[in-house]
């Protein structure tokens, strides 16, 4: 899907929706990429045109000798922590999809959101670096001032939205419709908890997900919402509560949260958080859960079911590409399922409930064909009603129509922000 453009006013009022998942650590430290790993579809989207939003802006480029190229990367944890770690192999298949060594890939870890991001932004473009990516949300005004002092270099920035507005033309900003994932996520969490409703484990006014979130923020919202949504899809008589932990990455405030949102009744588990802290929790307490970004089945090898999780390499290895290849590529770039950024980690089969791998290939297939919407308007209600219009304040865009909220439409980062009915916030 060809996304729209919007103007600069109407962008300027999404700034409060685009803050986006990222991990939080200290220190910096730079290295070689390593790694073989590939895949065949970060290799056909680096050859094809990109779904995204805004025109082809990067400009004039100049084709780059293979063996001529470095590329940068800067990223708020390490591998570790399982959003850096996802974006990591996403390095790690472009670096193999295209053939380059391992000297031609720089990676800086641990980068904080401050001054430290623009630094190690502008010491990799003087290390020769033709295209440097960022990963986290409060990186991007310090990327933004080094795509200004280094016109040459290629700057993209994942989860952001000020790309289009700045003007900038070596500056990009990309993520994926992870909505998806976690509808799938969802339906499997909601199979499950009919397994338990069946075999009298827990009654049907008891089906009570619990959501570990990171901040109350579009992002975060969407996630959760799209992970419900999935779970109602077959399992109607759910409910969810969701607790926030304010960090990104803090293992024991999301055991903390997963500990309270159990002992407050909820039979099943899952997160927007970047570590294992909740599935350490669901673990201990016997109690399902379904994770981010990674597996987490070795973690919690009796309660995983499986996790959301975004590939990073069809995007990676496209903008490389088109910067070996001298060609304009996407200020806003923003693709799911069809394209093969989005997907859910493997089934924990001594897990999930029994007809689970059936039902996901029929639910992936809805959604790649584009017969199934995740935020179909049918399907939920916000203080008892259906909505037929939405729009945010300052921003004259209708995300409603055709009967459904068109999320990652009009910019690559999440916008759906709305408190639906079933769910609910406890405080911390």
């Amino acid at each position: 899907m060809k996304m729209k453009k919007l103007t600069g006013l109407a962008l300027v009022g999404l700034t409060a929706l685009a803050l986006s998942a990222c991990g939080s650590s200290s220190g910096t430290g730079t290295s070689a990429a390593g790694g073989e790993t590939t895949t065949a579809k970060a290799t056909e989207t680096a050859q094809t045109e990109s779904s995204s939003s805004g025109d082809q802006t990067a400009g004039s480029l100049k084709p780059i000798a293979k063996e001529d190229l470095k590329v940068g990367f800067i990223y708020i944890g390490d591998e570790n922590e399982g959003y850096t770690a996802a974006h990591y192999k996403g390095a790690t298949d472009m670096k193999a999809a295209l053939g380059l060594s391992d000297d031609q890939v720089i990676v800086k870890w641990n980068i904080p959101e401050d001054e430290t991001a623009r630094d190690a932004a502008m010491d990799l473009a003087d290390q020769g670096c033709n295209i440097i990516f960022a990963n986290s949300f409060g990186h991007e005004s310090y990327i933004l001032e080094a795509a200004k002092e280094y016109p040459d270099v290629q700057f993209c920035h994942a989860t952001g939205y000020q790309a289009a507005l700045s003007g900038l033309e070596n500056m990009h900003n990309y993520f994926t419709n992870v909505y998806e994932s976690r509808y799938v996520s969802g339906v499997v969490a909601g199979l499950k908890l009919n397994q338990m409703i069946e075999d009298g484990k827990i009654s049907k006014d008891a089906a009570k997900v619990g959501y570990v979130g990171a901040y109350p923020f579009a992002e975060v919202i969407s996630g959760y919402t799209s992970f419900f949504l999935g779970v109602r899809s077959v399992c109607p008589e759910a409910v969810m509560e969701v607790k926030y932990t304010n960090s990104w990455s803090s293992f024991d405030l999301e055991k903390e949260a997963a500990d309270a949102l159990i002992s407050n009744g909820c039979v099943l588990i899952s997160q927007h958080a970047d570590t294992t802290g909740a599935p350490t929790a669901s673990e201990a307490a016997g109690v399902p859960c379904v994770g981010y970004n990674i597996s987490m089945t070795a973690t919690a090898p009796k309660t995983a079911l499986t996790s959301a999780a975004i590939d990073w390499a069809p995007y990676v290895t496209y903008a490389v590409q088109s910067v070996m290849d001298g060609k304009t590529f996407e200020t806003d770039w923003c693709q799911g399922y069809k394209e093969g950024a989005n997907s859910i980690t493997e089934l924990n089969k001594s897990v999930i409930a029994p007809g689970t791998e059936e039902k996901v290939k029929e639910v992936e297939s809805a959604i790649i064909a584009g017969n199934l919407h995740v935020f179909d308007t049918s399907t939920f209600t916000v203080g008892g009603q259906k909505l037929d219009t939405y729009k945010k304040d300052g921003i004259d865009v209708e995300y409603i129509s055709d009967g459904y909220f068109h999320e990652s439409t009009y910019g690559s980062a999440p916008a759906f922000d709305i408190l639906i009915d079933g769910i609910t916030t406890i405080d911390n």
